[in-house]
């Protein structure tokens, strides 16, 4: 279904399931099959469609993930929803801040940070010229990491603002990344780059980012739009 030239074309599957635990529970599947552990682009899309065809009543619910359970808190505007707010829970430093690691035969430095799935961040004077076709593997296969990892490739603008890239585990370059926004967010912060709130701007659009310091949670804000709707059998 994900493939460009003989599927849809999409960055991968989310499937919206019955769930014992939550209003409902999302799988994701990332282009080459694997399952996805937590989406945070995937769980926006999934309040809007559960809420604008009739699977929830209420705007604020609950999605069952591998991650864990999240809560979403959604804004309306004619009936249908425009905004989708998530509690992406207590993020987790999984690295020294920052770490050494040698890739391509050069020194880097990342700052792991899990919020459900993992994430390298790295900090870079422009991102516009990373070749992350030729260097992105490199990144996810890292020895580093022996269960791939999602890199993120983050440009600050000031303490209010960066620019990211990801390249995702199990899907190459993306154009959005809920979860590495808000690793990346986190990562900035921690390095005393940026403010407790921060914009991350990614190729395809804005995300609002938010740590809570007092309560430890992290919130990410943004947009979901429904683009066309079909039939697919198999």
């Amino acid at each position: 279904m994900s493939d460009r030239h003989f599927g849809i074309g999409s960055d991968g599957l989310v499937l919206i399931c019955p769930s014992d635990a939550a209003d409902v529970k999302m799988r994701m599947f990332n282009m080459d099959g694997s399952e996805g552990i937590m989406c945070g682009n995937a769980i926006r899309c999934v309040g809007k469609y559960a809420y604008d065809h009739g699977l929830v009543s209420d705007t604020s619910i609950t999605v069952e993930t591998l991650g864990g359970i999240k809560v979403l808190e959604m804004e309306t505007e004619g009936g249908k929803v425009v905004w989708v707010s998530v509690d992406m829970g207590v993020p987790e430093v999984t690295s020294r801040i920052p770490e050494p690691i040698l890739v391509c035969g050069e020194e880097k430095e990342f700052v792991g940070i899990s919020v459900g799935n993992p994430h390298a961040v790295y900090f870079c004077r422009d991102i516009d010229s990373l070749k992350l076709e030729e260097t992105g593997p490199y990144y996810e296969n890292h020895s580093r990491f022996p269960g791939r990892v999602n890199s993120e490739f983050v440009q600050v603008v000031d303490r209010g603002h960066i620019r990211m890239r990801v390249w995702e585990r199990g899907s190459g370059e993306t154009w959005a990344c809920g979860t590495g926004a808000t690793a990346s967010a986190v990562a900035s912060i921690l390095r005393g780059y940026t403010d407790d709130r921060v914009i991350v701007s990614l190729r395809g659009g804005d995300l609002e980012i938010t740590w809570d310091r007092t309560g430890g949670h992290v919130f990410m804000k943004g947009p979901a739009v429904e683009v066309f709707c079909g039939e697919i059998h198999i």
